[in-house]
């Protein structure tokens, strides 16, 4: 992407989720106020029209996405900092993940108890819940997930590191070199690109274990596997 394309880019968002925002709030509250007053409706038109107020309702979700994305690129969303202890976060995320449970996709949490970082509770929590469910929807059957809690010193920098991957590949999933997290997941919404921009923020990165393949997209470890670290404070 060009210097030019790229200064127009967040100005140009903020303009599409404007434009869109009015249209999408006006037709939800049109079915909205057709699922309150329908009483003539037939079982088949309320059947459309609740499935089309749910679409509705998703188009605004996404909408409000996009706007967050847009935030973060030009650097107006303000993170509220504060002191808080990022493996706690993890377990207490990791707790309400529903994602999996249906196909006995177990999600377990290791490692280390306490690692404070600095940052903000609500966007992490969303962050850490959408890289979980990412990595659960790529899970068939039943099996075990890891959540393995670890603080890693390099180059005299203390930090937190949480590997999420099959319960068997977990030390090989961090130790095989760094590959880009794929974010262009279906099923998620704009879930994943806002977390790690949002990881980002916070001085920390995201990355996948590259593939044993020159493309890495069937290997299983790669796809299933990620991991998230954040700078601790002293």
């Amino acid at each position: 992407m060009s210097t030019s394309s790229t200064e127009s880019y967040p100005p140009l968002l903020s303009l599409a989720v404007h434009e869109f925002r009015t249209p999408a709030s006006v037709v939800g509250g049109y079915l909205r106020m057709l699922q309150r007053d329908g009483d003539g409706l037939s079982d088949r038109h309320r059947k459309m029209i609740d499935e089309a107020e749910k679409s509705c309702a998703r188009l605004v979700g996404l909408i409000a996405e996009l706007s967050d994305i847009g935030k973060i690129d030009s650097g107006l969303l303000t993170l509220n900092r504060e002191r808080l202890d990022v493996f706690s976060l993890v377990s207490e995320v990791a707790e309400h993940v529903q994602e999996g449970r249906d196909r006995e996709v177990r999600l377990d949490v290791r490692g280390e108890g306490s690692a404070e970082i600095v940052g903000d509770r609500s966007r992490l929590r969303d962050a850490f819940s959408a890289v979980f469910r990412a990595i659960l929807r790529e899970k068939a059957g039943p099996s075990a997930v890891v959540v393995d809690r670890r603080r890693v010193t390099e180059d005299g920098a203390s930090s937190a590191v949480v590997v999420i991957a099959d319960e068997s590949t977990v030390q090989t999933a961090y130790e095989r070199t760094r590959s880009a997290f794929d974010e262009r997941r279906g099923g998620l919404g704009l879930a994943l690109p806002i977390a790690r921009r949002v990881i980002e923020r916070h001085g920390g990165s995201i990355w996948s274990p590259e593939g044993a393949s020159a493309s890495g997209d069937n290997d299983a470890t790669a796809r299933g596997s990620a991991i998230v670290r954040l700078p601790i404070t002293e």
